[in-house]
């Protein structure tokens, strides 16, 4: 690394460290510093949608959704994510990956609910190896969301990996991608007239859609997102999708005075930048490993359960949203988001249920996000 690169503060897996992390099994972590949208205000609802760029009246219309089952504005299933998606906790030096999450969803957050999230440290498996950065851990936590009557409105399990970053820089196993994607004016034309389709015709909205219509093999519409650019990466921190509150000027050398390992200085401003910032600046990904700005791990599964909730209408419930985050999605690609139904049953509660297998395919042809999902639909029996 050049003299002018941001420089990270880079560990290795000692057996020191594995054995502090391994005493740290079944911790309840605090959760404080990492709270974001606490309440589930409209204006915040209006902030995590727009950040996301979901479209959905049921979340933006105080006049729609009064008609519908709710009564009221709700806020997305994903919006949890922007309550707390995570503690940035333990394994100093090395990098984190938000890789898999395993969503389960049980009750509608209404405008106006405060939810209260706790999270608690499972346990990692490994080291193991790795193509990408020589050895990796794999690090999981468990996350629920309470509402204000004390009643669990969902619930999350995530994994973590953690790489040596210097490692992951000397593979260089993005290095023969070619960033930004060298897109067309006709290509992006086109592109964007598929969005705006999309905008228009695929939100099933009030129009109920019937388990007993619903067939396997059957295919949701492609949501698309992108070429995404460094406003829609601003655009979700505003909406609460950053692991961590981000801070500025004297604060920010506040905090990188108590915790130095959480930040670095950018080589052309001279500013203290949090890790997170990978996310928008050059330098920082390419000291994180990568070779250009990437996107967030959490901002990709709320793409994903935007998908099925406009598939499945408001009187849909979205009961499981599982998602891995596999490859990197980078600014400037383009990702299509899709489910196809593999399953439909009626559970031991009576519920009527089709399960889809999911799939977020890039432009170079990567499947960057393969999932499960399922769905609580209307039945015409009932």
């Amino acid at each position: 690394m050049s003299e002018t690169a941001a420089k990270m503060a880079e560990g290795s897996f000692t057996p020191e460290l594995i054995a502090e992390m391994e005493s740290k099994k079944g911790l309840k972590l605090r959760v404080e510093n990492a709270l974001f949208n606490e309440y589930a205000t409209e204006d915040n609802i209006r902030k995590y949608v727009n950040g996301i760029g979901d479209m959905n009246p049921l979340y933006r219309d105080k006049e729609y959704a009064a008609k519908t089952r709710y009564g009221t504005i709700i806020a997305p299933p994903a919006f949890i994510f922007s309550v707390l998606g995570g503690v940035q906790f333990g394994w100093r030096g090395l990098a984190g990956f938000h890789s898999a999450s395993d969503l389960y969803f049980f009750k509608p957050i209404r405008a106006g609910d405060k939810i209260t999230p706790e999270e608690t440290y499972l346990g990692f498996d490994g080291p193991r190896d790795s193509k990408f950065a020589g050895k990796t851990v794999f690090d999981w936590f468990e996350d629920k969301y309470f509402n204000q009557d004390g009643e669990c409105v969902a619930r999350m399990k995530r994994l973590i990996i953690r790489a040596d970053r210097k490692k992951s820089r000397e593979k260089g196993k993005y290095s023969s991608i070619q960033l930004p994607h060298p897109w067309t004016d006709g290509e992006v034309d086109a592109i964007e007239k598929e969005i705006l389709a999309y905008n228009r015709t695929a939100i099933r909205g009030s129009t109920p859609r019937y388990w007993e219509d619903v067939e396997i093999g059957e295919e949701t519409p492609e949501l698309i997102k992108g070429p995404i650019g460094t406003t829609d990466m601003v655009a979700a921190v505003v909406a609460g999708l950053a692991p961590a509150r981000l801070t500025a000027h004297g604060e920010t050398v506040e905090q990188h005075e108590k915790q130095p390992a959480w930040f670095f200085r950018d080589p052309g401003t001279k500013a203290w930048e949090p890790i997170f910032a990978v996310h928008y600046n050059l330098d920082g990904a390419k000291a994180m490993g990568l070779p250009y700005p990437y996107d967030i791990g959490v901002q990709r599964h709320c793409w994903l359960a935007e998908a099925m909730t406009d598939w499945m209408g408001d009187d849909g419930w979205l009961r499981r949203c599982y998602a891995e985050y596999r490859n990197f999605v980078f600014l400037s690609d383009v990702i299509r988001i899709r489910g196809t139904v593999t399953d439909k049953f009626v559970d031991e509660d009576g519920s009527h249920v089709v399960r889809l297998k999911t799939s977020a395919m890039n432009q170079r042809g990567a499947d960057v996000m393969p999932g499960e999902s399922e769905i609580v639909l209307p039945s015409r029996t009932e």
